[in-house]
């Protein structure tokens, strides 16, 4: 297979960081090539480079043999190279049709806009996807998975040589992601070139060809996907083992309930949910997409109105009906969208991390004081490892496992009795996975009472004393974690429709 992309000696510097330390990359046509790394290796940053939206500080790119300099990713769209980010570029506002062939769309006499041409590209486009959507949806109105594909078809309305796919199923399920790799294997086929970046170390196997390995801005190694282990690819990406052993969970069926919810209900989202947790427990809620997981947090955490049930923190019963309310009450809700829900992005690391707490960072006359926002967070930075040049960084500068580490600093910061971590890992790498398990313990053994709702069965049976799983609004089990179940026992409860709730000696 020829070369279609080949990058030598890359560089790039920002403020205080080094970020690519002549890296060397090739793409072949139909092959899919992982780049894998931890957070901040590198990748995002040369795949930016390749798409024209950095420019390097040294080193050559070469496509197709020819000598290139993308100055735009226009200038790269012209030479093949198509890029789906991480972060969704769509405007809620506008249609799906709209959104796939913004600057593109096809005109009739006078300049006026096709609507019927344009709805029919784009549903022809959708159908190579096999995306079931109407092309004049609104993009506001559908869910993160939805906009991640209809992000993919504007990637692909381009016609792509080169294709680079920037953790592309995070907010995918299993059906979504089978469809997916269905449209990948169709792109291989036709000789596209795709740039595969994923956390999720099982598609690797399922779908790449090489795998590239950048770790703290440097190459690392090229090494064939399927005659790898997956424990070589970890080893080269961490530069160290890790563990992967189940721990074994202390008894906490005696220790006092923090949290205790009965008869939780909103509309057919969440439907007559009771469950609690105890002091130093980790509970994981597991279950399908669109099972009700999230929504019983956002009810808790008072994000969102129920219709039914109590809420008690402590034995006390709790009236919660705000965010103020909950964080009144001692819970701290960590969102599956930390960048949005949060995180002030264009703000300091010491301002998030001070935000929920500024009354102790306030005198009399309402003027804050500096001098101990800086302390308390140096303090977290180095309890927590964050990986910053200063506590005055730019969130959005920071990796994702730092981002999501200024978060806990900031609910640490709260002293919340209760912590709900709703996908706390996505879009984290796996070294910074160990780290945010281990820290997640740490809060257990100190006391907290902990809630984590993850997409990934083994993520939830290596953190969690007990599993709640959820079906379509309704609890429908509590099993054991960690080795006491398996995920044919979660599965099975996770797609039972059953209303009645099912106990652990039941399923087992």
């Amino acid at each position: 297979m020829a070369d279609l992309v080949e990058m030598r000696g890359i560089e790039k510097r920002f403020p205080g960081v080094h970020a690519l330390k002549g890296v060397q990359f090739d793409l072949r046509a139909g092959e899919v090539h992982a780049l894998m790394g931890e957070n901040g290796a590198g990748k995002s940053t040369l795949m930016k480079i390749m798409a024209g939206i950095y420019a390097s500080d040294g080193g050559e790119m070469f496509v197709n043999g020819v000598p290139v300099t993308p100055d735009s990713p226009r200038a790269a769209q012209d030479l093949g190279i198509g890029i789906i980010h991480q972060e969704l570029s769509l405007m809620n506002d506008l249609t799906a049709a709209q959104n796939v062939l913004i600057g593109r769309e096809p005109r009739r006499s006078f300049g006026r806009l096709d609507e019927a041409a344009l709805n029919k590209q784009t549903a022809d486009i959708f159908a190579s996807l096999n995306l079931a959507l109407d092309p004049r949806t609104q993009v506001g109105t559908q869910t993160i998975a939805r906009q991640q594909l209809i992000e993919i078809a504007k990637a692909l309305s381009y016609n792509p040589r080169v294709l680079v796919m920037d953790e592309p199923t995070a907010a995918l399920n299993d059906a979504e992601i089978s469809e997916l790799f269905a449209v990948i294997r169709k792109l291989k086929a036709d000789g596209v070139g795709i740039v595969y970046i994923s956390h999720r170390m099982d598609e690797i196997k399922r779908i790449a060809d090489r795998v590239t390995v950048l770790r703290d801005g440097a190459y690392i190694d090229t090494v064939d996907a399927a005659m790898t282990p997956l424990d070589k690819i970890i080893q080269l990406m961490v530069g160290r083992d890790l563990a992967h052993v189940i721990p074994d969970f202390p008894d906490t069926s005696q220790n006092p309930v923090a949290l205790e919810v009965r008869n939780l209900s909103r509309g057919r989202d969440v439907r007559d949910v009771s469950f609690d947790v105890r002091k130093g427990e980790i509970l994981g809620f597991a279950g399908l997409m669109g099972a009700g997981r999230t929504e019983v947090a956002r009810i808790i955490f008072g994000a969102d109105k129920r219709d039914a049930g109590e809420i008690r923190v402590a034995g006390q019963l709790v009236d919660i009906r705000s965010p103020c309310d909950a964080v009144a009450a001692g819970i701290g809700y960590l969102s599956e969208d930390r960048k949005h829900l949060g995180l002030a992005v264009d703000m300091s690391v010491r301002a998030n991390i001070a935000m929920s707490s500024l009354a102790k960072f306030t005198g009399a006359a309402g003027i804050l004081n500096e001098a101990a926002m800086q302390k308390t967070a140096l303090s977290y930075i180095e309890k927590l490892r964050i990986r910053t040049p200063s506590d005055l960084q730019d969130v959005r500068l920071l990796s994702g496992g730092n981002q999501q580490k200024v978060v806990i600093a900031k609910w640490l910061l709260r002293d919340c009795d209760v912590l709900i971590f709703d996908e706390p890992t996505r879009g984290i790498d796996i070294g910074a996975k160990s780290e945010i398990y281990a820290l997640l313990e740490e809060l257990a053994a100190q006391g907290r009472a902990i809630i984590v709702i993850s997409s990934e069965l083994p993520e939830v049976m290596r953190l969690s004393h007990r599993i709640a799983v959820m079906c379509e609004g309704r609890l429908t089990g509590i099993l054991p974690g960690g080795a006491g179940t398996s995920q044919q026992h979660i599965m099975t409860l996770a797609t039972m429709r059953d209303s009645a709730l099912v106990s652990a000696e039941e399923t087992l």
